[in-house]
């Protein structure tokens, strides 16, 4: 599958904007997308999802490493993937963007604001073309699109000023129709703020599909990909708006291992008959009223209790903890599994590639095993006194003093996202198997 790489100059270029209405371009023109993210990021991907009608794939090297990457590319399916970019095409010192696209050997088409530019937009563009090599990656910078772009002088004096090794691939104008809404993690989640298909349609005729189309290159042969544990064992995955965060390789690793039914806790649903239960990240403490008055997380822990394995991650960890405050004050019971108060702050409290070390063997690793993961959290945990944690970190906040991992009965929950290349669902498998 060939593809290319949207790269912006910099954080609020653009991207995910312009990813989509690329996405629609090519659509529109016959072309079978398939959506990725590189970076660790769930919200984006939602986005990719609503326009191509496929789930987005999750591109980062410090997780997966560069195998893992090419395999999860690899798993996708089309005629052509768009893989948006991280940030700037350089920032991160574990997973940037240009590093994605130099596992992946795939050029990068440079998301440029131009809104107030034309020769400044060209100049921009040759120095991220000409940095590549200081920043010691082998990536090609193909050419541009012109975001927040006009058309006539404006377009003809930025299309001027490209060198000829730098491809003009289009614009997209400047649209209020094309705006997305952000709250503390990001932008709205892509079923919550859809963008018109119309405004899309419209910014899209502006997208040299046909430049696109030949710039676009096959990545390297990906490695097999190792056969996930063998098991008969059901697990429970709780999936609405409070979470939502969920890699698409995460959810067809544990359908490949075994059975996977899901359920909703914000609406109440009964826990599904099963061996484990698996609460990802999302927004709780939005629905923290709905989660109290729910008889799901009474469930939770009866289930907790008696010895189900249980892994909660970020959101997870929120709700199978005592209670949960939110930043207007109010308190919420949770599940009460684990022993943590959850406060919401105003700021986030953690942001960055993560590294996990197993002091003991729990339900995502074994003594002495790393995760790689990703944490990004806008609150704080008070532990009681006698609070056991797994993991210590090598790099990372955790839950409390550089640790993370608070455990109790057979449950685990983590400020940390995991990808499954780390290893860390394929443990949780054989953990589930052993009760």
């Amino acid at each position: 599958m060939k593809g290319v790489v949207l790269g912006g100059t910099a954080s609020g270029v653009g991207k995910t904007v312009a990813s989509l209405v690329v996405m629609t371009a090519l659509e529109e023109a016959g072309v079978d997308v398939q959506p990725a993210k590189a970076g660790p990021d769930f919200i984006d991907p939602s986005h990719h999802a609503a326009i191509a009608g496929r789930p987005s794939r999750t591109l980062d090297v410090w997780m997966e490493g560069t195998d893992g990457v090419r395999r999860n590319y690899a798993r996708g399916s089309g005629d052509m993937a768009v893989v948006e970019g991280v940030m700037g095409l350089y920032d991160g010192d574990a997973s940037s963007t240009a590093m994605v696209a130099d596992a992946l050997s795939l050029p990068v088409v440079l998301i440029v604001d131009a809104k107030a530019g034309m020769e400044s937009v060209a100049a921009t563009a040759l120095g991220f073309q000409q940095y590549a090599t200081q920043a010691g990656t082998d990536i090609e910078v193909a050419g541009i699109i012109a975001q927040r772009a006009h058309g006539g002088r404006h377009e003809d004096g930025i299309r001027a000023a490209l060198p000829d090794d730098l491809t003009y691939f289009g614009r997209i104008p400047p649209r209020e129709d094309l705006d997305i809404p952000d709250r503390h993690l990001g932008l709205f989640m892509g079923e919550e703020a859809t963008l018109p298909r119309e405004g899309l349609s419209a910014a899209a005729e502006h997208i040299r599909t046909d430049r696109l189309l030949d710039a676009a290159r096959e990545p390297p042969a990906a490695p097999a990909v190792p056969d996930p544990p063998e098991t008969d064992s059901c697990i429970a995955l709780a999936r609405d708006q409070a979470f939502s965060f969920l890699y698409a390789a995460t959810r067809e690793r544990l359908e490949t291992a075994g059975t996977v039914r899901t359920f909703s806790p914000v609406a109440g649903d009964p826990v599904p008959e099963c061996d484990g239960i698996y609460l990802p990240g999302g927004y709780p403490e939005r629905f923290a009223a709905e989660l109290e008055a729910s008889d799901t997380l009474d469930a939770i822990r009866e289930r907790a209790v008696a010895g189900t394995p249980v892994f909660g991650e970020c959101g997870g960890l929120m709700a199978l903890s005592e209670t949960l405050e939110t930043t207007a004050g109010d308190s919420y019971r949770m599940a009460g599994v684990l022993p943590a108060e959850i406060r919401m702050t105003e700021r986030y409290q953690a942001l960055d590639h993560v590294e996990l070390v197993a002091d003991r063997d729990t339900l995502t690793a074994n003594r002495g095993d790393h995760r790689r993961g990703h944490e990004f959290h806008y609150s704080t945990a008070t532990l009681d006194s006698d609070a056991t944690l797994a993991f210590s970190m090598s790099r990372g906040e955790g839950i409390s003093d550089g640790r993370d991992g608070l455990t109790e009965y057979a449950t685990l929950g983590t400020y940390t996202h995991v990808h499954p290349e780390s290893g860390a669902f394929d443990t949780f498998l054989d953990r589930v198997d052993e009760v």
